[in-house]
C-alpha cells in the first residue's frame, strides 16, 4: 500500500501550527467569558477555524478514509485549545456518512476521558455525529438512555445534544422527551441547560405536545431546564407556565 502523502500525525501538526500563526491573546482571553471553568484558546474565530478545516479536509478527501479522520481526533481532541478540538471534529463530521458503528463507544471514551471537556466541544461535535450514528443504528437509542446515569457531566449533556437534530422527525420525540426526563434529577447547569434547549427543539416540532409535557413534568424539571424550553412562547404564555409549573402550584 502507498504511504499517504498527509498523515494524521502530519495533519495535525499542519493544523496547530496554523492556529498559532493566527493566535490573539487579547481574543484568545474574551473568550473565557463565555465558560465558567477555565478553558485554553488560541483566541481564534469560529468563521476562521472552519475554514482551516475545510482546507484541511480538502488536502485529505482523496486519500483518507474515516480511520485516518478519528485518528486526526485521537490527537487534536487530547490538546487543551479549543479550536484544535473543533478543527478535529469540523473535519472528521465531513465523514458522517461512513460512521462505523464503533465511533460510538469512540464517542463516549473521548468524553468520559474529558478530551472533549466544555461545552462548546460537545456541541461542536455530538449532535451531528451522535444523530447520524443513532438515525442510523436505532439499537443505539436505548444504549444512549443509560448514559444519563454516568456521572461524567459530558456524556450526560452528550446524550441530550445528540437528538437535537434528530428530533426535527416525529420518529424520535418520543426517545429525546425521555432523555429529558431522565435528567430532571441533575444539579448540573451545563446538563440543565442542555435538557432545556432539547425540549425547545422538540417544540418546533409540536409546540402543543411540548406545552403538555411541561404542565405534567414541570415541577419536577430544575427551572433552568424550564425556562430554556419555554423560550419560543409569547411572553405572557412563559409567564402563565412558570406560574402554572412552580412546584405545589
Amino acid at each position: 500500500m502507498p504511504q499517504k502523502a498527509n498523515t494524521p500525525a502530519m495533519v495535525a501538526a499542519e493544523a496547530l501550527a496554523r492556529l498559532s500563526a493566527m493566535a490573539d491573546a487579547r481574543k484568545a482571553a474574551e473568550v473565557q467569558r463565555y465558560f465558567k471553568d477555565a478553558v485554553r484558546s488560541f483566541g481564534v474565530a469560529s468563521p476562521a477555524v472552519r475554514s482551516l478545516a475545510g482546507e484541511l479536509f480538502d488536502s485529505v478527501k482523496k486519500e483518507w478514509a474515516i480511520e485516518d479522520a478519528v485518528a486526526l481526533a485521537d490527537l487534536l481532541f487530547r490538546r487543551p485549545e479549543l479550536e484544535a478540538k473543533s478543527v478535529a471534529a469540523l473535519v472528521l463530521l465531513r465523514y458522517h456518512k461512513s460512521f462505523p458503528l464503533e465511533l460510538f463507544p469512540k464517542t463516549r471514551a473521548w468524553l468520559e476521558q474529558d478530551l472533549l471537556d466544555n461545552w462548546a466541544s460537545v456541541d461542536t461535535f455530538c449532535p451531528q455525529a451522535l444523530g447520524a450514528l443513532l438515525g442510523r443504528h436505532p439499537q443505539l437509542l436505548a444504549a444512549i438512555e443509560k448514559w444519563a446515569a454516568h456521572p461524567n457531566r459530558w456524556v450526560q449533556r452528550a446524550s441530550l445534544v445528540a437528538f437535537l437534530k434528530l428530533v426535527k422527525k416525529e420518529e424520535y420525540l418520543d426517545a429525546a422527551y425521555r432523555m429529558a426526563a431522565r435528567h430532571f434529577s441533575t444539579r448540573d447547569d451545563l446538563v440543565q441547560k442542555a435538557a432545556g434547549w432539547l425540549l425547545r427543539e422538540a417544540g418546533k416540532r409540536d409546540m402543543r405536545r411540548l406545552e403538555k409535557f411541561l404542565l405534567a413534568h414541570g415541577p419536577a424539571m430544575p427551572r433552568t431546564t424550564l425556562r430554556y424550553a419555554i423560550e419560543r412562547f409569547p411572553e405572557k404564555r412563559r409567564r402563565e407556565l412558570l406560574k402554572q409549573t412552580r412546584s405545589g402550584g
